[in-house]
């Protein structure tokens, strides 16, 4: 690794090459960080850039796309990624790291900006440890990776979702029906909470919490006796005490994630045989991380693209720039990918003052 580091560190400014890729689900915000990494970088230090397509596929198969300033020009509010995206876990391809270190070197890149969330930093820790000079931009619309208050994505996905209940509300009551509404959030409810608590919802259910489904119903018929119709916003991971109405489909993706899928489901008619009343249920889905990024979100997503760049520029290679308070910090890319980031106890007590 130190030599590595050697032989980069003397490549002159004026040439030096970046290449640059986006891992894991498409998010809002990462054509905002694309276009901040490629205009600070060859504006203020001459830089080039190559773009990786499809996540690791591209370094590991050499698959690139050029980056200038033309290729990044009106695509600061376009939702998804200009680079492609994929699941690629090159940790499990036999000689997956030698590859990506091989077509680096034959491409002339000096250095790598990974834009990615838990999976793709994680690669790119390792990365790092094998000699790769690599920064990282923290990215996904959960809001749970740790080392930074809040990851670009998040702010639209809660508004899409507090967009989506609020208007499910009306329906509800017009039709004296519960309504179950499912949002992303495998591990961590950040998405249910704050959506939830924006929206008005009577119920908030998250993975940190396993829930009481007798609570729940009570919830449910103290709701209907105010002649209002509730509504449950409950994470795609969230789960009973009993362990029993959590649905998967058993498949695995390519980083060991079993794909979730059905409680929103389960508990509709769960509630509607309990309690007698017509209960729905609404998967929001993938319709949370597409379309075009917040205005927090694009502004949080340049503001990082600049400062990936500067670390570059200052060779502090194997950190991860981050929010923290209302400055963009460097943190050690262990730190952002040790532990997730999930909701504490009081940030849910919170909430539980308006259930029911």
């Amino acid at each position: 690794m130190a030599s590595y580091a050697v032989k980069t560190h003397n490549v002159e400014e004026s040439r030096m090459r970046v290449g640059v890729l986006t891992g894991g689900g498409d998010c809002p915000g990462l054509n905002a960080v694309i276009r901040a990494v490629v205009r600070r970088g060859i504006k203020d230090y001459g830089y080039e850039f190559i773009g990786f397509r499809d996540g690791w596929r591209g370094p590991l198969e050499g698959a690139t796309k050029p980056l200038d300033i033309s290729a990044v020009r009106g695509i600061l509010p376009r939702g998804g990624t200009i680079l492609g995206s994929s699941r690629t876990n090159l940790m499990k391809i036999e000689g997956g790291v030698e590859r990506v270190k091989d077509n680096m070197a034959g491409l002339g890149v000096d250095a790598l900006v990974a834009i990615g969330g838990e999976d793709t930093l994680g690669v790119a820790r390792q990365l790092h440890d094998s000699g790769v000079n690599v920064i990282g931009v923290p990215k996904t619309i959960d809001n749970d990776l740790n080392a930074t208050d809040y990851t670009f994505g998040f702010d639209t996905a809660v508004n899409i979702a507090t967009e989506a209940i609020d208007r499910l509300h009306t329906t509800a009551e017009s039709h004296h029906r519960a309504l179950v509404v499912e949002v992303m959030g495998r591990h961590a409810g950040w998405i249910a909470l704050h959506s939830g608590m924006a929206a008005g919802a009577n119920v908030i259910l998250i993975p940190e919490r396993p829930f009481d489904i007798d609570q729940v119903v009570k919830y449910v018929e103290s709701r209907f006796e105010t002649q209002y119709a509730p509504i449950i916003v409950v994470a795609e991971g969230a789960h009973p005490q009993e362990g029993q109405m959590e649905l998967a489909t058993g498949e695995k993706d390519a980083f060991g994630h079993v794909r979730l899928g059905g409680i929103g489901q389960a508990l509709a008619e769960e509630i509607e045989q309990r309690t007698g009343k017509e209960s729905r249920s609404v998967v929001l889905g993938h319709v949370q991380r597409g379309g075009t990024p917040s205005a927090f979100d694009r502004v949080l997503a340049t503001r990082l693209g600049v400062n990936a760049i500067e670390a570059v520029h200052e060779k502090s290679f194997g950190n991860m720039v981050a929010l923290q308070g209302t400055d963009i910090v460097r943190v050690d890319l262990s730190e952002a990918t040790d532990t997730l980031k999930t909701v504490p106890p009081e940030r849910y007590e919170e909430a539980e003052v308006f259930f029911g």
